[in-house]
């Protein structure tokens, strides 16, 4: 009777291990001509989620493994805790983000049992989109120039893989 109830369980959790690990590592750092360039960009404040690009609303769903945009707007309720109170609320809370011409900046919390914020560097035109660096940043980003200057100093650790 044991063995039936944790088969399930197990399952879902060799499934899930397996999608992030058939996602490709994405770089924490930028090589330098990319840096130079995006030091010199001029980023326009972008506050709410639907304000950023389709193309950086349709990655970040791919990233996320979500058929739906699982993130909300600054200041916006979501799941801060692995204690769920209201199912709804998504996992995911956008607190800074700011898109130039080819580049967007997004940073946001994930909630659950380890509450940390991350930091995404996107390419995009309206032709494909493509994350150029990612990972775990540290809290407390206030603008879009903390965020820039994050990403740019190496400030961003982990392997970008659990979004």
């Amino acid at each position: 009777m044991r063995a039936r109830a944790v088969a399930p369980a197990l399952g879902w959790l060799l499934a899930a291990a397996s999608v992030g690990l058939a996602q490709p590592a994405v770089p924490v750092t930028l090589p330098a001509a990319i840096q130079t360039h995006v030091r010199s960009e001029r980023f326009q404040v972008v506050t709410a989620v639907r304000g950023l690009p389709l193309g950086v609303r349709e990655e970040l769903q791919r990233m996320f493994g979500s058929s739906a945009m699982a993130i909300a707007d600054p200041g916006a309720p979501f799941q801060v805790t692995d204690v769920i109170t209201d199912p709804s609320l998504p996992m995911r809370r956008m607190s800074v983000a700011g898109c130039s011409q080819d580049h967007c900046l997004v940073y946001y919390e994930r909630g659950g049992i380890a509450h940390v914020w991350h930091a995404v560097l996107f390419h995009w035109t309206p032709e494909a989109t493509r994350v150029e660096a990612g990972g775990i940043a540290p809290a407390g980003l206030r603008t879009v120039d903390d965020l820039r200057t994050a990403v740019l100093s190496g400030a961003l650790k982990g392997a970008g893989r659990s979004w």
